[in-house]
């Protein structure tokens, strides 16, 4: 009774006889893997032979690291001609957290656009940064802020899907430029943080961010507060 080869994985694996010694591992590895990916034969209790390969998740992993390396740094501007090669100042972890974070918060309520009550949100959910430790300290938190904005904006259409990374609003996109702006003008070094971000937010006087801000008592003196820790992302003394 001729033995049969099963395929027991997700990659795909030719069937092999067992008359024959197996000569070359790369005949029938999956052309996305190298051939030093693991390989084991087995067989089962009814004589059936089992093929199974386990994919190299280092090699598969390192096909994003440049991918990856290239968003760590920067956040969309609407003024690519400004930026010196090489010097232009980089967004901090936290704040570019807090913009990935923005547009996952339009997403959920489902608006066409990230705007600068998104970006707000954003900050408070990513939550670690010395702003959001602000915010929360003055009695803004992320669920005010969402309540706000549906009062504001109001809620979508129950049926519209928001695109996977919402385009920004003028105002969104003048308050990036803005913290950007201010880092460049202090001639100092460090990162753009998230306090540029609020502090960006807070110069749209007509902007959805800024009318909730307002509305949750955040004004002038609690923004020229916030400003003497302007190139601070975190603060351990801060709760």
């Amino acid at each position: 009774m001729a033995s049969t080869s099963v395929a027991l994985s997700a990659l795909p694996i030719s069937p092999f006889s067992t008359s024959q010694p197996h000569r070359n591992r790369c005949a029938f590895s999956s052309r996305s893997l190298p051939c030093h990916v693991p390989h084991y034969n087995l067989t089962t209790f009814l004589g059936a032979r089992l093929s199974i390969r386990i994919p190299n998740v280092k090699y598969m992993a390192s096909k994003h690291r440049t991918a990856i390396a290239t968003v760590l740094f920067s956040l969309p501007t609407a003024k690519p001609d400004r930026i010196s090669t090489g010097k232009s100042p980089k967004w901090s972890a936290r704040a570019i957290k807090s913009f990935a974070m923005a547009e996952l918060e339009a997403r959920k309520l489902k608006y066409p656009n990230t705007g600068t009550e998104a970006l707000l949100m954003g900050i408070l959910v990513e939550g670690t940064s010395l702003a959001a430790k602000f915010l929360r300290a003055n009695g803004i938190t992320l669920f005010k802020v969402r309540d706000e904005t549906v009062n504001l904006l109001g809620k979508s259409d129950m049926y519209y899907f928001s695109p996977e990374h919402p385009p920004l609003t003028e105002p969104a996109q003048r308050a990036l430029d803005w913290a950007f702006d201010q880092k460049l003008k202090s001639g100092e070094n460090g990162e753009i943080t998230v306090t540029h971000l609020l502090l960006g937010i807070w110069s749209e006087k007509e902007s959805a961010g800024y009318k909730i801000l307002a509305s949750l008592g955040f004004d002038d003196d609690k923004a020229t507060e916030l400003s003497k820790s302007m190139d601070k992302d975190y603060d351990r003394t801060f709760k």
